[in-house]
């Protein structure tokens, strides 16, 4: 998962942590600093880099609910799928309606081309007007109604499912924005302390109670923390920059500052969030809208068997001495049998189309808030044991190491195996919440619920 590779990218597991041992090396060391500032310059192995400025937040941290209103009404996308979903309602007024009326002007001349040549004096010229208008077969309109209606259902579910993609895939940025603004601190903050721990070792090494070694593993580790700082500033550019997008907002824009992570729990069972899954789930009923529709259009298909109808009316004037003509027509437009046999297996193919993708894609959405209730539950568990359990006694571990290598019945590699311990499980529990948050967020989508 990410959070487990952002953890991971940290000194491969060991390197934040070599950063915190060093806070407690230099507390016991600060005071060797005193000494050899007196002893004098010595000639030291080698020299690092300067240590990069520090950096503070300004502003107050940005709620992750004020991120999700400000998008749900500025991001694009989500904007441009409600405005498709409206237009779609405006489909079933236009697919019911009645064919257009035709109107129609006639002139007959006689005699000549000219317009009303022979008018006054022919019994056969005249000047007429009609009206044509085709009518469907009673039914037909209110089917493909239904059709359009059940498309512009579709097409809001659609909606609802690219507002759910749009807030989840926010809140996995800012689940990486917030741990990796925490890490960020911790690292600069410890890279103060540690250029400490460095002076520390580099006067214990002039007074001749240090070696060379310490020295350079001392620069070295300076020299990684500045690496991985860089890192830091550049994932948090990248973090936020995804942030604006989901907003809307320009990239020249303030930065945003997220809020610390903190464990929430996860009230509903499995059974309930599946049962949430199949009533609230937009994929879902975005397929089943799909399949209502592909009925409709059987039951369309059959109806386009029957024949539709034609009347026309006509008026003719003619002449003063004639008496003027009027019209009516009624026509039958005969459907072709063989094209609508054909209209109508393609409709029953693609009615089984949809329930099959309605099927796949109930398993699929089941199936993915099994997965994420599963993460999530054993995520808190193991949050749990790292919390109760891992914390407290690697804490308890290092205080006795801390203790016997101030007595000197224990070396620094001890000792410092015991601080690795320590901050290694420190590093593992802000991951491990970042992967439960994760899953939450997760559930969040694919169920609809608003876990508090």
């Amino acid at each position: 998962m990410q959070s487990t590779y952002l953890s991971r990218s940290l000194f491969g597991c060991t390197r934040i942590s070599l950063i915190s041992a060093a806070v407690l090396v230099g507390t016991m060391l600060l005071p060797v600093k005193g000494a050899a500032q007196q002893t004098g310059n010595s000639e030291l192995p080698g020299s690092t880099p300067e240590s990069p400025g520090m950096v503070e937040y300004a502003g107050m941290p940005t709620s992750l609910r004020e991120l999700i209103q400000e998008a749900e009404q500025k991001n694009p996308q989500i904007g441009a799928s409600f405005h498709a979903s409206q237009a779609s309602r405006n489909v079933p007024k236009q697919v019911s309606a009645l064919p257009e009326t035709q109107l129609s002007v006639q002139q007959f001349s006689v005699g000549s081309p000219r317009p009303f040549a022979g008018y006054s004096n022919s019994d056969f010229a005249y000047i007429g007007f009609g009206a044509s208008q085709d009518i469907p077969y009673p039914g037909k309109r209110q089917l493909r109604a239904q059709v359009a209606e059940h498309e512009a259902d579709s097409m809001e579910a659609q909606t609802d499912s690219v507002r759910r993609t749009v807030v989840g895939n926010l809140k996995m940025v800012y689940f990486r924005l917030a741990y990796i603004q925490q890490t960020l601190g911790v690292l600069q903050r410890s890279d103060a302390l540690l250029t400490q721990v460095q002076e520390a070792s580099e006067a214990r090494y002039r007074v001749g109670q240090g070696n060379q070694q310490d020295v350079l593993k001392a620069q070295l580790q300076h020299t990684k923390i500045l690496q991985e700082v860089a890192h830091h500033h550049q994932e948090e550019g990248l973090l936020e920059a995804q942030i604006k997008q989901f907003l809307g907002r320009r990239q020249e824009s303030p930065d945003i500052v997220a809020e610390t992570l903190t464990v929430r729990r996860l009230p509903y069972s499995a059974a309930e969030l599946l049962q949430k899954a199949r009533e609230q789930n937009p994929d879902v009923h975005s397929k089943q809208a799909s399949m209502r529709q592909q009925e409709t259009q059987v039951e369309l298909a059959r109806k386009n068997f029957r024949p539709d109808f034609n009347v026309q009316y006509n008026y003719e004037h003619t002449g003063s001495q004639t008496r003027d003509y009027y019209m009516a027509t009624f026509g039958i437009r005969l459907p072709n049998r063989g094209r609508q046999k054909a209209e109508l297996a393609e409709a029953q193919e693609s009615q089984e189309r949809a329930r099959q993708e309605l099927g796949a894609e109930s398993q699929r959405v089941l199936s993915e808030v099994q997965q994420q209730y599963v993460r999530a539950t054993t995520a808190e568990e193991r949050l749990k044991i790292y919390s109760d359990g891992l914390v407290p006694q690697s804490e308890a571990t290092l205080q006795s190491a801390l203790s016997a290598y101030q007595s000197n019945r224990q070396d620094f590699e001890s000792l410092l195996s015991g601080f690795l311990d320590v901050l290694n499980l420190d590093l593992e529990y802000r991951s491990e919440l970042v992967e439960h948050e994760s899953a939450l967020a997760e559930l969040e989508r694919l169920t609809g619920v608003d876990i508090p």
